[in-house]
């Protein structure tokens, strides 16, 4: 036929050479909830109808204009192109980039991944400080000892399961800077390795070690004769020497640790609910953050208990101060990469010192997948037990009450990791995919009128993501609320996210 083919026919061709999703396919596929597997990310491109298939959903314009499902298709706007792109871009740059066979919408998509990458830079550098600042004040620190210091407390502002904290004060760059030294507890055989960690929000940062004696005004709490007591019983004019020890100095001056502030917001939890669970996502959140940073450095973390977990208040902006009481964010550190020589903390009970023996022996690899597991549990003020985890079967976990949207979604990621089959465990990077959907989505209503696709994933990644960056620019002229961290925790979701992975994790949250 020399005529050209109905248009009908020809918006059918543009279709057939676009990845679509066939998530119909995909469901009869999927192992079955609980399984550790079904979680791993899909290959891009997988769960797309082969190119001389034709597909039988029709196009929609902003599959044909936008990022499509597959991450390696030809229209997707280069990403080194627009990390330079701003508003004060010329006019002829923009018309080339116009003219690429993305289009407008994908421009204006991979500018918002570029500007989500910049955002989540500059947040961690507010948080953490410029590396370059710490590379300095790490090399002023070097070979400094308790006379360049100033004791600002002789009392410890926190202690944990195996060190105390005190804060002191030392002049770096004509400013008084505040840090943390901590004086680990004779059970600890060591700080060496805090040294090669590199730097992450959840990890505590070492910016020197030294070894001398404790300063006479200093006291350590529960440790006979290693404080100032005045002067000795045999002498009373001579006083008491003080004992020799390493220190080592950290940027964070920690508040409290885990366990204290769980014990202590027992009415919080009543009072708001919601507020609290959240709270504790955010702080689950930041813990698998920190473990996978310390696999991905071969480190094994030490004790993985709420004492030796750290909190550290972030600087609250004056536009904040009016929050209720007891809600605001916290950093959690995660502060024991050491041996241990023995126990670093009093067992209450034999069945607890049966935990303890019961992590450190049979399998390593999952201890911190447990470990996870009972932290949810005991974030959420319910009593578990070492019975409850090794010895129930399917029904015999203790009931967590739904108090709030975050209740069953931590009751479902708690039964995957304390799952009785190792097999069938999620991992730590796994648990962190299941709290990033409880806290920023998409949840479950959003499959109440369409059937769950990767189109439709895709979709709302689209939208989430521009509503987010216009949440920031609203924030900072409107309201005037400085990003803290709950938005670089979610800068960090919505920068890494695809539809392959969202589509695996409610697959098995709401299953």
């Amino acid at each position: 036929d020399p005529l050209p083919p109905p248009l009908p026919k020809k918006q059918l061709q543009r279709a057939e050479s676009l990845p679509a999703p066939a998530p119909s396919q995909r469901c009869h596929d999927e192992p079955e909830p609980g399984a550790g597997s079904i979680l791993y990310s899909i290959p891009a491109g997988q769960g797309a109808p082969p190119r001389d298939r034709p597909s039988k959903k029709p196009l929609r314009k902003s599959q044909s204009l936008g990022e499509p499902l597959a991450t390696s298709s030809p229209q997707k706007v280069p990403s080194g192109s627009l990390k330079e792109l701003t508003f004060g871009t010329g006019d002829g740059e923009l018309g080339q980039l116009l003219e690429s066979p993305a289009g407008v919408s994908g421009v204006v998509l991979g500018c918002q991944e570029a500007s989500l990458a910049r955002l989540s830079a500059l947040l961690q550098e507010e948080l953490l400080g410029p590396e370059e600042r710490q590379q300095l004040l790490e090399a002023e620190l070097g070979g400094k000892r308790w006379a360049a210091l100033g004791v600002l407390d002789p009392q410890p502002c926190c202690q944990s399961g195996d060190a105390w904290y005190f804060r002191v004060g030392f002049t770096f760059q004509h400013s008084q800077l505040q840090l943390a030294a901590k004086v680990p507890k004779p059970c600890c055989s060591s700080l060496g390795m805090q040294s090669s960690l590199g730097t992450h929000c959840s990890i505590q940062r070492r910016l020197g070690r030294f070894t001398d004696r404790l300063p006479r005004e200093l006291v350590l709490p529960g440790i006979p004769g290693a404080q100032s007591q005045g002067p000795s019983r045999e002498d009373p004019a001579c006083p008491a020497p003080q004992p020799v020890l390493p220190v080592l100095l950290c940027a964070e001056v920690p508040q409290q640790t885990l366990a204290e502030f769980v014990k202590g917001s027992h009415a919080l939890h009543r009072s708001s609910p919601g507020h609290y669970e959240r709270l504790g996502c955010l702080l689950l959140l930041q813990l698998c953050m920190g473990l996978e940073h310390l696999r991905e450095q071969n480190v094994v973390q030490g004790d993985l208990c709420p004492e030796n977990l750290l909190l550290v208040q972030c600087p609250c902006p004056p536009q904040r101060q009016k929050e209720l009481l007891g809600l605001s964010l916290p950093r959690l550190l995660i502060s024991s990469f050491f041996k241990v020589q023995e126990k670093q903390r009093p067992c209450s009970s034999s069945q607890e010192l049966d935990w303890s023996q019961a992590l450190a022996a049979p399998s390593p690899p999952t201890a911190a997948e447990l470990n996870l597991g009972r932290l949810i549990y005991q974030i959420l003020h319910v009593d578990i037990s070492l019975e409850d985890i090794f010895s129930f079967r399917s029904k015999r976990l203790p009931e967590i009450p739904s108090l709030s949207i975050y209740s069953v979604g931590l009751k479902r990621l708690a039964s995957l990791l304390l799952h009785r089959d190792p097999h069938q465990r999620v991992s730590i990077l796994q648990a962190r995919a299941i709290l990033q959907v409880l806290l920023w989505g998409p949840r479950q209503e959003l499959f109440a009128r369409s059937r769950k696709s990767l189109e439709l994933l895709q979709s709302w990644l689209q939208v989430k993501r521009a509503l987010l960056l216009l949440r920031f620019a609203e924030n900072s002229v409107g309201a005037g609320v400085s990003p803290g961290l709950e938005e670089w925790l979610c800068c960090q979701y919505f920068q890494g996210v695809t539809e392959h992975s969202l589509f695996q994790v409610t697959q098995v949250l709401y299953a």
